[in-house]
């Protein structure tokens, strides 16, 4: 089962984001929990359409429906309207994540779904084309458009590879030495950051970072989050986030000269 695409979709969207820019600017506590229900209801069929994509695994789906349903309540009160590329890129990486955690939780492994395998693969070509043709990193909804999926399913199959490792985000997605990192897909709202992280050569590198920088560099340019969201998920204060973010950046950006050099 796909997740609703096409005009309701994009309906859906303008809704979403309207309810969380108004439940941004409100005073009101009731009032701006009121607003959140009301993406959560909105985005119910993207929570159920994800949940279904784990069906098949040992797991009830109306189980797999409640997780999912409660990554989307944690997604809308998380969101911040204005930063990174919408609420369904935050959203859908989210709720994928909390159900490959409900399975790993279990002991049990979660391995991509052929489909989402294959769209993978197939997301490489089409991103080269893609910028061949534009003269840029194609968005998902330009991804989505020219194979003819839904955005979510792009995003989702952006997201499986290695629970969100940025080494994976990173790794070329044809399987070939030159091809296009899954990151390059979805851009970065820092130039200096885009460069570092979307440059080919930059996946190696990636690999060889710690578990936590590489963690920290994923939450930060790939789910959007904010220093502080990151601070508080793994135990640190701000500043020590943007302390990690800036080493971790430069030796990045160093090494990379180096290879250049």
């Amino acid at each position: 089962m796909t997740a609703p695409d096409g005009p309701a979709s994009s309906a859906r969207e303008r809704a979403t984001e309207d309810l969380l820019a108004r439940a941004a600017a409100c005073q009101d506590e009731q009032e701006h929990q009121r607003l959140v229900d009301e993406v959560v209801v909105l985005n119910l069929p993207v929570a159920r359409a994800l949940a279904s994509r784990f069906r098949d695994r040992g797991e009830q789906l109306d189980d797999l429906v409640q997780v999912a349903s409660l990554a989307l309540v944690k997604a809308a009160q998380g969101y911040q309207p204005g930063k990174g590329r919408g609420f369904l890129p935050y959203a859908v990486p989210t709720i994928t994540g909390e159900l490959r955690r409900h399975f790993r939780d279990r002991g049990w492994g979660v391995r991509p779904p052929r489909r989402l395998q294959e769209l993978r693969l197939s997301l490489g070509s089409a991103a080269q084309e893609l910028s061949q043709r534009i003269g840029r990193s194609p968005t998902v909804a330009e991804l989505a458009e020219h194979l003819k999926v839904g955005q979510e399913e792009v995003i989702e199959a952006l997201a499986a590879a290695q629970d969100y490792n940025l080494a994976s985000l990173d790794a070329p997605m044809d399987g070939e030495a030159d091809g296009v990192p899954l990151s390059a897909t979805l851009g970065s709202e820092d130039g200096a950051i885009e460069r570092v992280v979307d440059h080919v050569s930059v996946a190696p590198l990636l690999a060889s970072l710690p578990e936590r920088d590489r963690h920290i560099l994923s939450l930060r340019f790939y789910r959007g989050w904010t220093q502080s969201q990151i601070a508080e998920d793994i135990g640190v204060t701000q500043m020590q986030v943007s302390r990690l973010l800036s080493r971790t950046l430069s030796r990045l950006r160093t090494q990379l000269e180096d290879e250049a050099a």
